[in-house]
């Protein structure tokens, strides 16, 4: 079997996703930055194109494909140009949802996994609170039983369409300290007692929000509770195998539209009687990032490809995180230096590049939690 196994289905997804996003997306991405938002509409579109479900089952909407597809799917969503539409997406698609194919019963996908399928609810993930960011087993947000319900308390902060999602897929403490005490919880938003409070005013990612969130007295029932109680922690972690590859996605294909948008001004930029691309020192700088995001590129493959064959890929999916995520920010830096005061304008798209590219080393696991999970898998 070729590595990785792209056939003509995978390039009919591709062209799909690419040809909706420079269509319908892309022009928009400076207007949305401004504005701090984009329309609840693309969800609808993505909806319409079958994109929402990749890897979900077929009854409740999804196509049933496998991973590969989605990688296809998340390489060409970067065509948005806007870091924060695409991050909005994916916590929609990918990272809020997982758990619930995985680990909710029938009820809770026809309830919450069917409806964002077919783009009729927007989720969230609902984990970073404002003591516990990578420490995750150390949240505060309570929910304690009172009947047939649980009743729900705390804050949370950071969360990626926090301010519009229609659930959160919500980690919660429902026993003792630490990670064996947490579970995962569906959160409906229109829950009397759920607040958001500031969208908070970030350096990138401008085109969705990331909110504070307060849960006063929440009552759900507990048939929302996903899996079993107290196993959150597993479930959490599991699923940010899949978040992580879909940032080391994010981080080399969003390296490749920056060097190929470079390589294109340095063609029609002149300096000193000659294009700048034509002078050494930076064909020899971009060559050097070419090699690394293919390599950045094949560690995530082999990732994905142990994710597909049922193998622990924990030890895959951290490097990739890492390498790619470490190489964005040195891509982004020199493409932007390349385009030198013009780069550091609106008018190019490396200055929302340059911003939207910092998250990645920082979001969904920091390149130091991968550095440490690395230690600890090879044991020292």
């Amino acid at each position: 079997m070729p590595f990785p196994p792209w056939n003509e289905s995978h390039e009919q997804l591709r062209k799909t996703v690419r040809d909706y996003c420079e269509r319908e997306l892309a022009p928009h991405a400076a207007e949305w930055d401004k504005a701090g938002g984009f329309p609840r509409s693309v969800f609808k579109d993505l909806a319409g194109l079958g994109l929402l479900g990749i890897r979900y089952p077929e009854q409740y909407g999804g196509l049933g494909l496998d991973w590969w597809y989605s990688v296809a799917y998340m390489e060409e969503l970067v065509h948005a140009r806007s870091g924060g539409v695409m991050m909005s997406i994916l916590v929609d698609s990918d990272m809020c949802s997982p758990v619930i194919a995985e680990v909710g019963n029938d009820e809770q996908k026809e309830e919450f996994l069917a409806p964002l399928i077919a783009g009729e609810k927007v989720g969230a993930l609902g984990v970073t609170e404002p003591g516990a960011g990578s420490d995750v087993a150390s949240i505060r947000t309570t929910a304690k039983k009172d009947g047939g319900d649980y009743i729900i308390n705390g804050a949370k902060t950071y969360i990626t369409n926090g301010a519009f999602a229609d659930f959160i897929t919500l980690l919660v403490r429902t026993g003792g300290e630490g990670f064996g005490g947490v579970s995962l919880v569906l959160f409906p938003t229109n829950t009397p007692g759920f607040t958001v409070g500031r969208k908070l005013d970030k350096l990138g990612t401008r085109a969705v929000d990331s909110c504070e969130l307060s849960f006063e007295n929440c009552r759900i029932p507990q048939r929302y509770l996903l899996g079993e109680e107290n196993q959150g922690f597993y479930y959490l972690m599991n699923n940010f195998q899949g978040e992580r590859v879909a940032a080391g996605v994010m981080a080399y294909a969003g390296s490749t539209l920056q060097l190929r948008d470079a390589l294109r001004y340095g063609e029609e930029r002149s300096a000193f009687g000659r294009p700048i691309i034509k002078y050494q020192w930076w064909r020899h700088k971009f060559a050097e990032h070419l090699a690394a995001i293919e390599a950045a590129r094949a560690l995530t493959y082999t990732a994905v490809a142990k994710m597909v064959d049922g193998e622990n890929p924990t030890r895959e999916v951290s490097m990739a995180k890492l390498f790619a995520g470490e190489l964005a920010q040195k891509v982004a830096y020199d493409c932007m230096q390349f385009h030198g005061g013009y780069g550091y304008i609106e008018e190019y798209d490396i200055c929302r590049a340059f911003r939207d590219t910092r998250l990645i080393t920082i979001g969904g696991g920091t390149s130091e939690v991968m550095r440490e999970i690395i230690c600890k898998w090879e044991g020292f």
